[in-house]
């Protein structure tokens, strides 16, 4: 049956939702949703997804969305939908950004604003040492010292791990939970739930989100999008099902050439293959 709203795990589906300008209102919900009371957003701006190095030599990060509140605290959000080596790396490296870019010429004291490095995940770590820990949807992470006290409070990262996230339509309590609930089952939903019924934030961006809505560019870029992001989940839930068939440590790089391969055939970009499988460039060129 053909689907009435986005897919919002989808690049496309994921900035037409939260990442135009008339997303704003959407974006600090669902951020307010995340963060304490006393972290409240009162006004968001975006700035450029793209952050180059201090030289030429130096790597770039793009974000999916960038943005600053009132207060010039930053906001990197991420949709990642696949698992990748080094992928709590990559979140570090990435929020070097927002605090370099901080730097004042001459005289500075070194008075930081708070990072917030927030990943919306398409699979689960998996590398938990507590059974507890395999099912929680939200982690957040700040540095600590060996007592478990707060170290340093101004840079923080919060990972969610949808498919975690199992809760029906009668058990939503929170705002994050309706949130978490609007995400994952978006593509599915044929029409608005009756428990949005009454959310301007939520109505608007049902609104945003429906396919009939789109003009025949910004379709086009979806249908790219949609079939880029199947692609990526066919290959990769492939993968996994051959990876526990072989059941051996030799059989780890076999895999990773075979995602590889297939994303290669289907079209993916070399960069997301790199990404998601951690090959280099110039191995992906020789497969």
């Amino acid at each position: 049956m053909q689907s009435v709203f986005i897919n919002p795990f989808t690049d496309f589906g994921f900035k037409k939702v939260f990442g135009e300008e008339a997303s704003k209102p959407l974006l600090m919900d669902f951020l307010n949703a995340l963060l304490p009371a006393k972290d409240k957003i009162a006004n968001l701006s975006f700035k450029n997804t793209e952050q180059l190095g201090q030289t030429d030599l130096d790597r770039k990060a793009i974000y999916d969305i960038y943005c600053e509140n009132e207060k010039g605290e930053k906001f990197i959000v991420e949709l990642q939908k696949a698992k990748q080596n080094y992928f709590k790396e990559r979140t570090i490296y990435y929020s070097t950004f927002p605090i370099r870019e901080q730097a004042e010429k001459g005289e500075w004291n070194y008075d930081l604003k708070a990072v917030y490095c927030i990943g919306l995940l398409d699979f689960t770590f998996d590398d938990y040492e507590s059974e507890p820990e395999r099912s929680n949807v939200l982690h957040e992470i700040k540095l600590k010292n060996q007592h478990g006290k707060t170290f340093y409070d101004k840079l923080t990262y919060i990972y969610l791990e949808m498919p975690n996230f199992r809760k029906t339509e009668e058990e939503l309590n929170t705002r994050l939970d309706k949130w978490l609930y609007f995400i994952k089952h978006l593509e599915d939903f044929k029409q608005i739930p009756q428990i949005f019924n009454n959310e301007d934030v939520f109505i608007t961006a049902f609104n945003k989100a429906q396919l009939s809505k789109l003009d025949h560019t910004e379709l086009a870029g979806y249908e790219n999008s949609l079939k880029t992001y199947r692609d990526l989940k066919g290959v990769i839930d492939t993968a996994r099902e051959e990876g526990r068939e072989e059941g051996r440590e030799e059989g780890k790089m076999e895999a990773i050439i075979k995602i590889a391969t297939a994303m290669k055939k289907n079209g993916i970009s070399s960069v997301i293959i790199a990404i998601t499988t951690g090959l280099t460039e110039k191995e992906i060129e020789q497969l």
